[in-house]
């Protein structure tokens, strides 16, 4: 349960999956599935990293009693510890690591059935494979820097494969991205390019009024194929380090009812600034009905000179 020993452990998996992907297409059922092995033992590297108890299953005691240290009160050996699984693990990171993770619950989704469809009926999509696969390099590089491993010493030989790997996906996304917007413009002047600006102003304030779709919480952007209201869509959380502390919007798809465009997975991170987190106007208070701050954050040191003299807590939110 060690952070230490699952890096060294998702590094031999990835060497393993790369080693298979590079001899083949009679290899790649191999691939897919060691890669999967790997990006689940880096995720789970991360959250050992914060505490070993993260990567428990939450109604296990017995792991419960191991990952805290107390493995001599543990009816059942460290072996046999229950640990949860790699869709799992990528939710508990993605809620730490605010908008660093580049590959979102649907996009893993792929790599998690075709591991577990090697490993169970030893059946994979080929059509899928190098998505898969690159999936998982996309999903390790930004972990390898939070948990400062040489990324060199991770991929070691295959270096340069994982760099191309990258290179294609990035410029797939990219054209995938364009066809997106170029079918979009395309349906917005079917829709209303014989309209006069005037009316085509008040038609598109009823139509894009509202989003087609929800998330946790949604924002207004401007389109970027027909250039009227669309809509960020995602989670939110509070950012205290901020003084006074902010809501925070981590967008995860962006849509428009005016001209069909939706776009998520890796595409959506081509989109610039529209993929940014976004810093929402509500206060903390009013946005979460029973949000506090943390005490940890509040004044509390009478001889620390940035605080004032005559400061007093708010009874209404700090009750004595």
């Amino acid at each position: 349960m060690q952070a230490d020993q699952l890096k060294v452990s998702s590094r031999k998996w990835m060497t393993a999956a790369l080693a298979a992907f590079s001899e083949g297409t009679e290899s790649h059922d191999l691939a897919v599935h060691h890669a999967g092995i790997a990006a689940e033992h880096l995720l789970k590297a991360y959250l050992a990293s914060l505490h070993p108890a993260l990567i428990v299953e939450a109604r296990d005691f017995d792991s419960m009693l191991h990952a805290t240290g107390h493995t001599a009160l543990a009816s059942s050996p460290l072996s046999r510890a229950r640990t949860i699984g790699l869709v799992e693990a990528h939710s508990r990171v993605e809620k730490v690591l605010r908008g660093t993770l580049p590959i979102g619950k649907k996009a893993l989704e792929p790599v998690a059935s075709a591991r577990n469809g090697v490993a169970h009926t030893g059946i994979h999509d080929v059509a899928e494979v190098q998505t898969v696969f690159t999936t998982c390099l996309r999903l390790i590089d930004p972990l390898l820097t939070e948990l400062k491993v040489d990324p060199d010493a991770y991929w070691g030989s295959y270096q340069s494969l994982h760099d191309r790997l990258i290179e294609e996906r990035v410029r797939a996304a990219r054209i995938q991205l364009e066809s997106r917007l170029a079918k979009s413009r395309v349906v917005f002047a079917r829709r209303y390019g014989h309209l006069r600006q005037a009316d085509r102003k008040v038609v598109l304030a009823t139509v894009t009024q509202h989003a087609r779709a929800y998330m946790e919480h949604n924002v207004q952007r401007t389109c970027p194929a027909c250039e009227s209201d669309g809509w960020l869509l995602g989670d939110t959380y509070v950012d205290a380090a901020k003084n006074p502390p902010v809501v925070v919007l981590t967008p995860h798809i962006f849509t428009c009812s005016a001209c069909d465009l939706e776009v998520e997975h890796e595409e959506f991170w081509e989109l610039g600034d529209l993929s940014d987190e976004v810093e929402l106007d509500d206060s903390p208070e009013d946005f979460y009905a029973d949000w506090e701050p943390d005490p940890g954050t509040l004044p509390d040191d009478p001889e620390d000179p940035t605080i004032e003299a005559n400061w007093e807590p708010d009874d209404d939110l700090f009750p004595r």
